[in-house]
């Protein structure tokens, strides 16, 4: 299916130190379209760290009939802040650049006239890698330093090399992002697909191994499904952009997987099918585990 882009789409928001900037990819035909939120990870990269990356991702979601929306966080290279209130990460301000998405469909959708009367608000899916699954994570409920985020419009979600427990985090995550030690999966009730690589021991994070990725699946209730990617290290075969550099186990076979199955599971979810299980059952390299 051919897509289009439009970027820069740019929101003002009361309070934030700069205006909220948009990518938007989506197909050029149809109507009905579901959403995909998709939150970016840090990295060493300058610019994947912003709506210009994850292109193997939103560019498959859009040509498969989503319509993709990339915000470019404050904790972005690009931007550059500084020491401010929020600084490194930004976590709870990325939660909010989410929702402040969807209250202002509307303004989006006059922005980009060619999404106009064309999404489905009813089926907003939100997906995160790295630093980006602990957004997408605080969204479906997990809770951090006691405070809960949880967005009800969203009704599905994907966790790409995510965050997990608080426990066994190391001394740079202690001294440098303090809010990861709260984690708390506890009412992350909504339905999500967790994607790990059994080879991501993301050693500067966390003594827990590559199991750590694994925590949102197993910590939390409600609805969940685990895909883990056999030799698959945190950029999961190169997700977050083109020939990066900085994946270390760059495999064009493992990103087609995760497109594969990440599409599948989003639609199985939001049309409320059970695509998602056969498709899951079709191919090699993974394994995957569900929870009712």
């Amino acid at each position: 299916m051919t897509v289009f882009t439009v970027s820069p789409v740019v929101l003002e928001i009361p309070g934030r130190p700069v205006d909220l900037q948009l990518k938007v990819s989506a197909p050029i035909e149809g109507n009905d379209l579901p959403i995909i939120l998709l939150s970016h990870g840090q990295g060493y990269s300058n610019h994947l760290s912003s709506l210009n990356g994850y292109a193997p991702l939103a560019n498959h979601w859009a040509e498969e009939g989503f319509v993709v929306i990339q915000p470019t966080h404050l904790s972005s290279r690009t931007l550059d802040l500084g020491d401010i209130p929020g600084a490194p990460m930004f976590w709870k301000e990325r939660a909010e650049d989410m929702s402040n998405i969807i209250d202002r469909l509307d303004e989006i959708e006059k922005a980009v006239p060619q999404l106009r009367n064309r999404l489905d608000r009813t089926k907003i899916a939100v997906a995160g890698h790295s630093m980006g699954g602990h957004t997408a994570s605080l969204l479906m409920g997990m809770k951090t330093e006691g405070q809960s985020l949880k967005d009800e419009r969203i009704k599905a979600g994907v966790l790409l090399g995510s965050t997990g427990r608080g426990e066994g985090l190391t001394d740079v995550v202690k001294e440098n992002y303090a809010f990861m030690l709260a984690a708390d999966f506890g009412d992350m009730t909504t339905p999500a697909l967790v994607v790990a690589g059994d080879q991501d021991g993301s050693e500067h994070l966390t003594t827990n191994g590559p199991q750590w990725h694994e925590d949102p699946f197993h910590l939390s209730p409600g609805p969940k499904d685990l895909l883990v990617l056999e030799g698959g290290e945190h950029g999961l075969g190169g997700v977050s952009g083109y020939d990066v550099a900085e994946t270390t186990d760059e495999s064009p076979e493992r990103v087609a997987l995760v497109q594969r199955l990440t599409t599948a599971y989003l639609r199985s979810r939001l049309n409320k099918t059970n695509d998602w299980q056969q498709e899951a059952l079709v191919g090699v390299g993974f394994r995957v585990d569900s929870r009712s």
